[in-house]
């Protein structure tokens, strides 16, 4: 029997940061053959079922789902246990439709599937597994801001979260400005929407003054904005960060 493929449907950038209701029309962000794609399939496996059923009836608004939305099947990737070593678990069970010839539906919380996101550990099992693996085109808040920012494109590190503590998150920071200087690579890094400004201060506050950094927040909203300056033109004037809305963070030593 041939195997139906895992297919990475992408996601809007705006999960959590307006209501349902408020949301753009999901024609305006994603392609139209996503939205098409994404109505057809029947199985799916996310990282909360309860806002890929949210998902797909922002999807149902522009191409009617293959079928009603209390039958498609939602499986959810399993969440680490908190205060225990991440252990990988066998995720061959979330493939099982898949392996029976069922095209599979993966899904992120916002943006682009397996891209700063726990669903790459079910890409490399299909792969295991003879899967194919189908990427769909859509929004990725780290190649828009790297877009946006002006900063070098031709070499750049996503660097993920800084540490919480302030001692080993300023040593980061200075670790992150020699690679950036050393290499001319642009340095990407992210963080809860919530620590946005502490993110913004301990970067103005332990990077050089000629060092560039550039932040994207709220990419694809219509308050959307990217700043690219100078730290010591940051530190003059800074920009308030909102707290509830994501932001990209790039910095390029010079």
């Amino acid at each position: 029997m041939a195997k139906g493929r895992l297919i990475l449907v992408p996601n809007t950038l705006d999960f959590g940061a307006v209501a349902v209701l408020q949301a753009p029309d999901l024609g305006e962000v994603l392609p139209l053959g996503v939205i098409r794609q994404a109505a057809r399939l029947t199985h799916w496996v996310a990282e909360n079922a309860k806002t890929t059923r949210a998902f797909l009836k922002r999807v149902d608004m522009v191409v009617p789902l293959g079928r009603p939305l209390q039958d498609i099947v939602i499986a959810e990737l399993p969440r680490a246990a908190k205060g225990r070593p991440a252990a990988a678990p066998d995720l061959t069970p979330l493939l099982a439709p898949a392996l029976q010839g069922i095209d599979l539906g993966l899904i992120s919380e916002a943006g682009l599937p397996a891209v700063a996101d726990p669903g790459a550990a079910l890409v490399q099992a299909a792969h295991a597994q003879g899967i194919v693996v189908t990427p769909l085109a859509g929004p990725s808040s780290l190649l828009l801001a790297l877009a946006a920012s002006g900063l070098n494109g031709q070499s750049f590190a996503f660097v993920g979260y800084l540490p919480v503590d302030a001692a080993e998150r300023a040593a980061r920071i200075r670790e992150l400005e020699s690679i950036s200087r050393r290499a001319h690579q642009t340095q990407l890094m992210i963080e809860t929407p919530y620590r946005n400004e502490a993110l913004q201060a301990a970067l103005l506050g332990h990077l050089q003054a000629t060092t560039l950094l550039s932040v994207s927040c709220a990419l694809t909203l219509p308050e959307g904005f990217t700043r690219t300056d100078t730290v010591a033109r940051w530190r003059a004037s800074p920009s308030q960060l909102p707290t509830d809305k994501p932001a990209v963070f790039a910095l390029l030593a010079t």
